[in-house]
């Protein structure tokens, strides 16, 4: 049984949700300020963490980058505040994923399945499937997974962003971490690069480019892979 923390200061909020978790059989730790939601998750070593942002003693995401100091625990994001800075700023804290309020239980329900079905922490893979394509990291080649094609041809560029989405599967990437991890500080704002590389990946890697299963794009925020 899953254990969840739930951070929130709007009492009623923080009422409703710890019924629907616990009707979903989860256990539940609840915290109202931001130092008892640190103390709960040194205490109860909670499995995911629901964290709002505007809690009354502290940032959000300053408690984000306090629990990212502790180890690799899910985090979801309820917040209200809607805008897209605030929204890649919790990412880069080390978020797993963002929910605006007011947002559907059964919405909420589904990701928090999805980050608890994800590795605990991002790790290097050596060998992954996308799709109808077996990805050798280490070999660097790109094969059809049935081995009934030639190898695919992947560009140095889109080895270096398919390798950081492979590393963090089912989690959203800020557009500007990969940006800044490819081709480095400065080119944060050059968003229009990923667009065009992700297209490229999606021609090459995915059944219907169009309707993309595997490269995921969050408009305004970044990119997930789905395995």
């Amino acid at each position: 049984m899953s254990n969840i923390l739930i951070v929130d200061d709007e009492p009623q909020l923080l009422r409703a949700l710890r019924i629907n978790l616990r009707a979903r059989q989860y256990q539940v730790t609840t915290a109202a300020t931001a130092s008892a939601a640190l103390e709960a998750a040194e205490q109860s070593r909670p499995d995911a963490v629901l964290l709002d942002l505007g809690l009354p003693d502290l940032d959000g995401v300053e408690v984000i980058h306090r629990l990212r100091g502790r180890g690799p625990v899910p985090i979801i994001v309820l917040s209200g505040r809607s805008g897209a800075d605030d929204k890649i700023q919790a990412l880069d804290a080390g978020a797993d994923d963002y929910v605006t309020k007011p947002f559907l239980m059964d919405e909420l329900f589904a990701r928090l399945r999805a980050v608890l079905r994800r590795p605990v922490a991002s790790t290097a893979v050596d060998l992954a499937v996308l799709g109808d394509w077996a990805i050798d990291l280490t070999a660097g080649t790109v094969h059809r997974a049935d081995g009934s094609a030639r190898p695919l041809r992947l560009t140095p560029t889109e080895w270096k962003i398919l390798t950081m989405l492979l590393a963090n599967p089912g989690r959203l990437l800020p557009g500007r971490q990969i940006l800044r991890a490819v081709w480095g500080p400065g080119h944060e704002e050059r968003g229009n690069y990923l667009r065009v590389y992700f297209a490229g990946l999606r021609r090459k890697l995915e059944r219907d480019p169009a309707r993309p299963r595997h490269l995921i794009t969050e408009p305004g925020i970044g990119y997930r892979y789905e395995p």
